[in-house]
Protein backbone atom coordinates (compact mmCIF):
# COMPACT_ATOMS: atom_id res chain seq x y z
CA UNK A 1 0.00 0.00 0.00
CA UNK A 2 1.16 3.51 -0.80
CA UNK A 3 0.76 5.98 2.02
CA UNK A 4 -2.30 7.53 0.34
CA UNK A 5 -4.08 4.18 0.64
CA UNK A 6 -3.59 3.03 -2.97
CA UNK A 7 -3.03 -0.73 -3.26
CA UNK A 8 -0.29 -1.51 -5.78
CA UNK A 9 0.45 -5.22 -5.31
CA UNK A 10 -0.87 -8.27 -3.59
CA UNK A 11 0.07 -11.93 -3.44
CA UNK A 12 -1.49 -15.04 -2.01
CA UNK A 13 0.39 -16.62 0.88
CA UNK A 14 0.93 -20.29 -0.04
CA UNK A 15 -0.66 -22.89 2.21
CA UNK A 16 1.61 -24.23 4.92
CA UNK A 17 3.80 -21.13 5.07
CA UNK A 18 3.55 -17.48 6.18
CA UNK A 19 3.99 -13.94 4.86
CA UNK A 20 7.76 -13.93 5.44
CA UNK A 21 8.42 -16.22 2.48
CA UNK A 22 6.46 -13.98 0.10
CA UNK A 23 8.11 -10.68 1.06
CA UNK A 24 10.74 -10.41 -1.71
CA UNK A 25 8.53 -11.95 -4.40
CA UNK A 26 5.75 -9.44 -3.79
CA UNK A 27 8.03 -6.41 -3.90
CA UNK A 28 10.06 -7.63 -6.89
CA UNK A 29 7.23 -6.53 -9.19
CA UNK A 30 7.71 -2.87 -8.17
CA UNK A 31 10.38 -0.27 -8.91
CA UNK A 32 11.54 0.57 -5.38
CA UNK A 33 14.72 2.49 -6.15
CA UNK A 34 14.93 5.27 -3.55
CA UNK A 35 11.59 4.31 -1.96
CA UNK A 36 11.06 3.82 1.76
CA UNK A 37 9.46 0.48 2.59
CA UNK A 38 7.68 -0.10 5.91
CA UNK A 39 6.52 -3.43 7.24
CA UNK A 40 4.95 -5.07 10.27
CA UNK A 41 7.19 -6.45 13.00
CA UNK A 42 6.87 -9.92 11.46
CA UNK A 43 9.04 -8.70 8.56
CA UNK A 44 11.80 -7.21 10.68
CA UNK A 45 14.17 -9.80 9.28
CA UNK A 46 17.85 -9.52 8.41
CA UNK A 47 17.34 -11.00 4.95
CA UNK A 48 14.52 -8.57 4.20
CA UNK A 49 16.79 -5.63 5.02
CA UNK A 50 19.51 -6.99 2.74
CA UNK A 51 17.09 -7.55 -0.15
CA UNK A 52 15.63 -4.05 0.11
CA UNK A 53 18.93 -2.19 0.28
CA UNK A 54 21.21 -4.33 -1.90
CA UNK A 55 18.85 -5.76 -4.53
CA UNK A 56 16.05 -3.19 -4.76
CA UNK A 57 17.98 -0.01 -3.90
CA UNK A 58 15.30 0.91 -1.36
CA UNK A 59 15.27 1.98 2.28
CA UNK A 60 13.53 0.31 5.17
CA UNK A 61 11.73 1.43 8.32
CA UNK A 62 10.95 -1.63 10.44
CA UNK A 63 9.05 -1.90 13.71
CA UNK A 64 10.71 -3.91 16.48
CA UNK A 65 8.50 -5.79 18.93
CA UNK A 66 8.97 -8.55 21.47
CA UNK A 67 8.84 -11.26 18.81
CA UNK A 68 12.51 -10.32 18.30
CA UNK A 69 13.57 -10.37 21.99
CA UNK A 70 17.30 -9.72 21.51
CA UNK A 71 16.77 -6.87 19.05
CA UNK A 72 13.98 -5.43 21.20
CA UNK A 73 16.18 -5.46 24.30
CA UNK A 74 19.01 -3.81 22.36
CA UNK A 75 16.66 -1.02 21.23
CA UNK A 76 15.33 -0.64 24.76
CA UNK A 77 18.88 -0.36 26.14
CA UNK A 78 19.64 2.81 24.15
CA UNK A 79 20.08 5.70 26.64
CA UNK A 80 16.85 7.39 25.62
CA UNK A 81 16.91 9.84 28.51
CA UNK A 82 19.80 11.60 26.75
CA UNK A 83 17.99 11.88 23.38
CA UNK A 84 16.00 14.97 22.43
CA UNK A 85 12.31 14.37 21.72
CA UNK A 86 10.01 15.60 18.96
CA UNK A 87 6.35 15.97 19.92
CA UNK A 88 3.13 16.27 17.91
CA UNK A 89 -0.57 16.21 18.80
CA UNK A 90 -3.46 15.13 16.58
CA UNK A 91 -7.17 15.59 17.35
CA UNK A 92 -9.41 13.37 15.23
CA UNK A 93 -12.05 10.64 15.39
CA UNK A 94 -13.08 11.58 18.91
CA UNK A 95 -9.67 11.25 20.47
CA UNK A 96 -6.55 13.25 21.21
CA UNK A 97 -3.29 11.53 20.39
CA UNK A 98 0.12 12.87 21.39
CA UNK A 99 3.17 11.27 19.81
CA UNK A 100 6.66 11.61 21.27
CA UNK A 101 9.44 10.53 18.91
CA UNK A 102 13.10 10.13 19.78
CA UNK A 103 15.62 9.09 17.12
CA UNK A 104 19.36 8.56 17.40
CA UNK A 105 22.19 7.44 15.14
CA UNK A 106 23.27 4.12 16.64
CA UNK A 107 25.77 1.50 15.51
CA UNK A 108 25.48 -0.81 18.49
CA UNK A 109 22.79 -3.05 16.98
CA UNK A 110 23.66 -6.06 14.87
CA UNK A 111 21.29 -5.56 11.96
CA UNK A 112 22.12 -5.10 8.24
CA UNK A 113 22.62 -1.49 7.08
CA UNK A 114 21.09 -0.05 10.26
CA UNK A 115 21.84 3.63 10.89
CA UNK A 116 19.16 4.90 13.24
CA UNK A 117 17.00 3.66 16.08
CA UNK A 118 13.83 5.48 17.09
CA UNK A 119 11.37 5.21 19.96
CA UNK A 120 7.77 6.23 19.33
CA UNK A 121 5.43 6.71 22.29
CA UNK A 122 1.72 7.32 21.68
CA UNK A 123 -0.53 8.78 24.37
CA UNK A 124 -4.26 8.54 23.58
CA UNK A 125 -7.25 10.07 25.32
CA UNK A 126 -10.84 9.40 24.26
CA UNK A 127 -12.91 12.59 24.48
CA UNK A 128 -16.20 10.90 25.33
CA UNK A 129 -15.03 8.59 28.11
CA UNK A 130 -11.76 10.21 29.12
CA UNK A 131 -10.06 6.81 28.89
CA UNK A 132 -6.29 7.06 28.45
CA UNK A 133 -3.76 4.62 27.02
CA UNK A 134 -0.08 4.50 26.13
CA UNK A 135 1.77 2.48 23.52
CA UNK A 136 5.52 2.41 22.87
CA UNK A 137 7.31 0.87 19.91
CA UNK A 138 10.86 0.86 18.61
CA UNK A 139 11.78 1.52 14.98
CA UNK A 140 14.98 0.78 13.07
CA UNK A 141 15.99 2.20 9.69
CA UNK A 142 18.87 2.44 7.27
CA UNK A 143 18.01 6.12 6.67
CA UNK A 144 20.55 8.55 8.07
CA UNK A 145 19.59 11.43 10.34
CA UNK A 146 19.95 13.78 7.35
CA UNK A 147 17.55 11.71 5.29
CA UNK A 148 15.00 11.33 8.08
CA UNK A 149 15.09 13.17 11.39
CA UNK A 150 12.79 12.33 14.30
CA UNK A 151 9.77 14.11 12.81
CA UNK A 152 10.11 12.45 9.40
CA UNK A 153 10.68 9.04 10.99
CA UNK A 154 7.50 9.55 13.00
CA UNK A 155 5.56 10.49 9.85
CA UNK A 156 6.74 7.35 8.05
CA UNK A 157 5.81 5.17 11.01
CA UNK A 158 2.40 6.84 11.31
CA UNK A 159 1.82 6.26 7.59
CA UNK A 160 2.42 2.56 8.10
CA UNK A 161 -0.13 2.40 10.91
CA UNK A 162 -2.65 3.71 8.37
CA UNK A 163 -2.73 0.22 6.83
CA UNK A 164 -5.03 -0.88 9.64
CA UNK A 165 -7.84 1.59 8.89
CA UNK A 166 -7.21 2.18 5.16
CA UNK A 167 -6.96 -1.49 4.17
CA UNK A 168 -7.57 -4.08 6.88
CA UNK A 169 -10.65 -2.47 8.42
CA UNK A 170 -12.16 -1.59 5.04
CA UNK A 171 -11.68 -5.10 3.67
CA UNK A 172 -12.80 -6.95 6.80
CA UNK A 173 -15.68 -4.75 7.96
CA UNK A 174 -16.89 -2.39 5.21
CA UNK A 175 -16.49 -4.88 2.35
CA UNK A 176 -17.23 -7.95 4.49
CA UNK A 177 -14.20 -9.99 3.48
CA UNK A 178 -14.04 -11.89 6.78
CA UNK A 179 -17.66 -12.97 6.38
CA UNK A 180 -17.21 -14.11 2.78
CA UNK A 181 -17.83 -17.83 2.20
CA UNK A 182 -16.05 -17.92 -1.17
CA UNK A 183 -13.24 -20.40 -0.58
CA UNK A 184 -13.22 -22.76 -3.56
CA UNK A 185 -10.32 -22.73 -6.02
CA UNK A 186 -9.05 -19.25 -6.82
CA UNK A 187 -12.34 -17.61 -5.84
CA UNK A 188 -11.08 -15.97 -2.65
CA UNK A 189 -7.96 -14.64 -4.38
CA UNK A 190 -10.00 -13.30 -7.32
CA UNK A 191 -12.45 -11.55 -5.00
CA UNK A 192 -9.54 -10.01 -3.05
CA UNK A 193 -8.24 -8.59 -6.34
CA UNK A 194 -11.64 -7.14 -7.22
CA UNK A 195 -11.93 -5.54 -3.78
CA UNK A 196 -8.50 -3.95 -4.24
CA UNK A 197 -9.48 -2.52 -7.62
CA UNK A 198 -12.74 -1.16 -6.23
CA UNK A 199 -11.00 0.45 -3.24
CA UNK A 200 -8.52 2.21 -5.53
CA UNK A 201 -11.23 3.56 -7.83
CA UNK A 202 -13.29 4.85 -4.91
CA UNK A 203 -10.30 6.62 -3.35
CA UNK A 204 -9.36 8.24 -6.65
CA UNK A 205 -12.93 9.53 -6.88
CA UNK A 206 -12.36 11.31 -3.55
CA UNK A 207 -15.17 9.52 -1.75
CA UNK A 208 -15.35 7.22 1.25
CA UNK A 209 -15.93 3.50 0.80
CA UNK A 210 -19.09 3.57 2.93
CA UNK A 211 -20.64 6.52 1.03
CA UNK A 212 -19.90 4.88 -2.30
CA UNK A 213 -21.53 1.63 -1.22
CA UNK A 214 -24.69 3.53 -0.31
CA UNK A 215 -24.77 5.23 -3.72
CA UNK A 216 -24.28 1.88 -5.45
CA UNK A 217 -27.14 0.36 -3.46
CA UNK A 218 -29.49 3.20 -4.48
CA UNK A 219 -28.64 2.92 -8.19
CA UNK A 220 -27.21 -0.57 -8.76
CA UNK A 221 -27.62 -0.46 -12.57
CA UNK A 222 -25.97 2.90 -13.25
CA UNK A 223 -23.77 3.89 -10.29
CA UNK A 224 -21.14 1.15 -10.93
CA UNK A 225 -20.77 2.38 -14.52
CA UNK A 226 -20.28 5.95 -13.31
CA UNK A 227 -17.71 4.79 -10.75
CA UNK A 228 -15.52 3.16 -13.40
CA UNK A 229 -16.15 5.85 -16.03
CA UNK A 230 -18.05 3.57 -18.38
CA UNK A 231 -20.63 5.27 -20.65
CA UNK A 232 -24.19 4.18 -19.87
CA UNK A 233 -25.27 4.00 -23.52
CA UNK A 234 -23.06 1.55 -25.41
CA UNK A 235 -25.23 0.84 -28.44
CA UNK A 236 -23.63 -1.20 -31.20
CA UNK A 237 -24.18 0.31 -34.65
CA UNK A 238 -24.07 -2.03 -37.60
Amino acid sequence: MLQDGTLVAQQRVPDGTNEITGFAALLAALDLAGAVVTADALHTQREHAKVLVKEFGAHYVFVVKRNQPDLWEACRAVPWDRVRASRSTVRAHGRVETRIIKAVTWEGLDFPHLRQVARVTRHRALRASGKRSRERVYVITDLSSRQAGPQRTGEITRGHWGIENKVNHVRDVTLGEDASRIRTGHGAQNMATLRSVAMNFVRRAGSSIADTRRRLALAPHTAPLDLFGIPRDLRIHS
